[in-house]
């Protein structure tokens, strides 16, 4: 199998790694203005993995010629945050071929949903499969240029769903030849609201906006989360839970989910964080104009409460987090509109229309 991986960073490098360390022909893309690790493995001819992953994954092909690595491509992961899926969307389709699978890695706002419209194809159309995971399956670090560190690969807590979900089925077989323990989930709605990172990431850094902007280091885990901090993260849980059911989509809640990665051993909001084995030693970010906020409240919490108000679901923690997070950066997250249901091409419809689109 011909794999191509979009993307070059911390979770791109594992993914390249894990999959060419499986046997698999890999090729791995970046644009020019993020060559560093490019430039790096295409000198050595492959990515130095250690912990989870481990070992020296032999890679085919490392630059920024998007047509040269997704060329007969079998299977094609668009790994990066939410910013990366419409520039990635807009090269490759210019180098597309019929009958490819693409699978973006995390979707964590809707990535297939955009990625899919970028490419000026229906999202009924089975020439071309657009797929998403609910998160990234590893913790992973880029240790220097070329190196990735894996602290964890996930063996469970892994989901993915394709549109049309018709190609299900297909992509889950494809996809669980690196990564066995994953779950197929039946469309793409359902792994959007099993992101967690919209819950996690935006409660807790604006209740350390102080530390985050002090000249001190703090543990965002372990000192971050607080019992204070574990109510705020689960009211934003319970209002993505009840936007879920009132979709008729099920998905676990944050801290179920962070034991089944393996992250956790407590199912509770705050010291199953603090305590967690899985984010020990993880700094916190010393900006708070940090994708924590920029992309988990002006992507994440806009589009939940944009889905909220179809199904009526009111959101007041998330409204109030939006607003406020707009105050601490100077920027209208309203106002943007990074992503909406509009942004996919589904605004003005009824829940049940919303969910025909991506069956």
């Amino acid at each position: 199998m011909k794999i191509a991986v979009l993307g070059s960073g911390n979770g791109g490098c594992a993914v390249a790694a894990d999959c060419a360390l499986h046997g698999y022909d890999v090729s791995i893309f970046d644009f020019p203005q993020f060559s560093t690790n490019i430039d790096a493995i295409a000198e050595a001819k492959g990515i130095k993995a250690t912990g989870q992953v481990d070992g020296f994954a032999p890679i085919a092909y490392a630059g920024s010629d998007i047509g040269k690595a997704t060329k007969d491509a079998d299977l094609i992961y668009v790994v990066g945050p939410s910013y990366s899926h419409l520039p990635i969307a807009e090269a490759y389709k210019e180098v597309m071929q019929p009958g490819q699978k693409i699978v973006v890695c995390p979707g964590t706002n809707g990535g297939a949903l955009i990625f899919k419209r970028a490419l000026g194809v229906e999202f009924s159309d089975e020439s071309i499969t657009v797929a998403e995971t609910s998160t990234l399956p590893y913790a992973c670090r880029i240790q220097g240029p070329g190196e990735v560190h894996v602290y964890l690969k996930l063996k469970d807590g892994l989901f993915i769903a394709s549109l049309p979900a018709s190609k299900n089925q297909e992509v889950f077989e494809q996809f669980t030849l690196v990564y066995p323990g994953a779950t197929l989930y039946q469309n793409v709605f359902q792994t959007i609201l099993q992101n967690g990172n919209n819950v996690i990431h935006p409660a807790i850094s604006l209740l350390n906006v102080g530390r985050i902007e002090s000249p001190e280091d703090f543990l965002f885990y372990e000192e971050g989360v607080t019992p204070a901090g574990g109510r705020l993260m689960k009211a934003v849980d319970e209002e993505r839970l009840a936007i879920a059911n009132a979709l008729d989509v099920s998905v676990l809640s944050e801290p179920k989910t962070g034991m089944i990665q393996g992250y956790m051993t407590e199912d509770n909001y705050d010291t199953a964080y603090s305590n967690a084995p899985g984010f020990k030693g993880i700094v916190a970010q010393t900006q708070i104009d940090y994708r924590y906020f920029t992309e988990d409240v002006g992507f994440g919490l806009i589009l939940l409460t944009d889905i909220a108000k179809v199904v009526n679901v009111p959101t007041p923690v998330m409204d109030a987090i939006i607003q406020i997070v707009s105050v601490l950066l100077e920027r209208d997250f309203r106002k943007e509109v990074q992503r909406t249901l509009k942004s996919f091409g589904l605004d003005g419809l009824t829940k049940d229309e919303i969910i025909e689109q991506v069956s």
